[in-house]
């Protein structure tokens, strides 16, 4: 049987891994010269286990039309880009009701401690070196109301597998020393325990050499044009280097899948939420942060990763365009260095890389895993600003609806586009 995965960042490559390991003859087709070299080049690096609430939820929409237009506003969605999403709007307004916004956060949370373990076993099992870390992530909050808030949702989730500490100022300042110029500022934290960082795109390409290894050809510098259907299934894949003929075909591509897939008549509600990444080297700044921090109130994570310093947030509605916005990533330093008045002192903007990707969105802020209506056709794709820490789950999710096995988990919701049946 031949398998055709399309898209090789780490969403794409891990289902190419776990296919081939259920006996699948694996073709992984990728434009890029590498693997993980789009949205899975430099994400947050936070494999965020504890971390799975959506983007859809309660009050959202009314905050995204108060920040219409707003340089610096946390999620800016431009003017130009409403026509486009109108639909897709429509249906991430429906899910911000309470009840749907619980049970995404509830399927995110299974699919990402799921995640976790396989990506862990995979670790084990090919020795990929990825800047792992494993000292857990702290999520620090300035308002008393803020914390509680976040502390109802992680009561919430934590008889399902969620485990968090509740942490006071003094006690984020003793597992984040870099914290104590702010310490006053600080309401408290959420410490988890569990929660991993590491490069997704130093994974992604060892896992693609492990792929290789085990007879998935990858086709990398290799440009997708289009998918061939007929009589309700799937036929074959065309791109600039030919028509290769496929059994089975899973798109992975991100926030391209739903272009790949309009070509075809299936809508696929996944839209692009661009984000920035500032990168730079530790260098002498030796009491920079060590322990992963998501600022609650200024919106940005930072993450040591290795011997380099990361610094992402910001999403911005703006259709795919990939380039940077400089006053984008201005904001989120100067939001860094808020929290780490020595950021300032220690960061060469000239000499860093400022970065940005686009996150595949979807409504309900769950990915969308399995077939579509034509047989053997399948995605894997509309992770958010989770896929780095749901990419080895849904891998492997979609190998084992894909081989007909029962995944263990309950299933993310089909949000139309596909079928329930195993």
């Amino acid at each position: 049987m031949t398998t055709i995965v399309l898209g090789a960042g780490v969403v794409g490559t891990a289902t190419a891994w776990y296919l081939t390991k259920a006996g699948h003859d694996v073709i992984l087709i990728e434009r890029q010269s590498e693997a993980a070299m789009e949205t899975s080049w430099g994400n947050g690096g936070i494999i965020h286990a504890s971390e799975v609430e959506p983007w859809s939820q309660p009050g959202m929409p009314g905050k995204i039309i108060k920040w219409l237009g707003k340089e610096d506003a946390p999620l800016l969605l431009r003017y130009g880009a409403i026509p486009h999403m109108f639909r897709w709007g429509i249906a991430f307004a429906q899910n911000c009701t309470p009840e749907r916004f619980r049970a995404n956060a509830l399927s995110n949370l299974h699919l990402a401690l799921h995640s976790l373990k396989s990506l862990q076993e995979i670790s084990a099992e090919t020795g990929i070196l990825y800047d792992r870390g494993t000292r857990g992530v702290l999520k620090i909050y300035r308002s008393a109301q803020s914390l509680e808030n976040a502390q109802r949702g992680a009561d919430y989730l934590a008889p399902h597998g969620l485990l968090y500490e509740r942490v006071t100022p003094d006690r984020c300042v003793e597992l984040e020393p870099a914290l104590k110029d702010t310490r006053s500022t600080l309401a408290g934290g959420l410490y988890f325990a569990r929660d991993e960082v590491g490069d997704s795109n130093k994974f992604g390409q060892g896992l693609a050499a492990a792929c290789a290894s085990r007879g998935v050809q990858c086709r990398f510098g290799e440009t997708i044009d289009r998918i061939e259907t007929a009589n309700g299934r799937v036929l074959a894949v065309v791109t600039d280097k030919g028509r290769i003929d496929a059994d089975t075909v899973v798109v992975a591509l991100g926030s391209f899948t739903a272009p790949m897939l309009a070509k075809i008549g299936i809508r696929v509600p996944i839209y692009p939420v661009k984000g920035v990444s500032i990168t730079f080297e530790r260098g002498g700044w030796n009491s920079a942060p060590n322990l992963p921090v998501i600022d609650d109130s200024k919106i940005f994570g930072f993450v040591a990763i290795g011997d380099r310093m990361r610094v992402s947030g910001s999403a911005e509605i703006s259709g795919y365009d990939t380039t940077p916005a400089m006053t984008r990533a201005q904001a989120i330093i100067d939001n860094a260095s808020f929290t780490f008045p020595e950021l300032k002192h220690n960061l060469d903007l000239s000499k860093a890389r400022v970065w940005a990707g686009l996150r595949p969105v979807s409504p309900a802020g769950t990915p969308i895993i399995g077939e579509t209506r034509f047989r053997g056709l399948w995605i894997n794709a509309g992770h958010g600003h989770l896929g780095w820490t749901l990419s080895c789950g849904s891998g492997r999710v979609a190998a084992d609806l894909i081989t007909g096995r029962d995944p263990g988990i309950p299933l993310p919701p089909s949000q139309g586009v596909v079928s329930r049946a195993v």
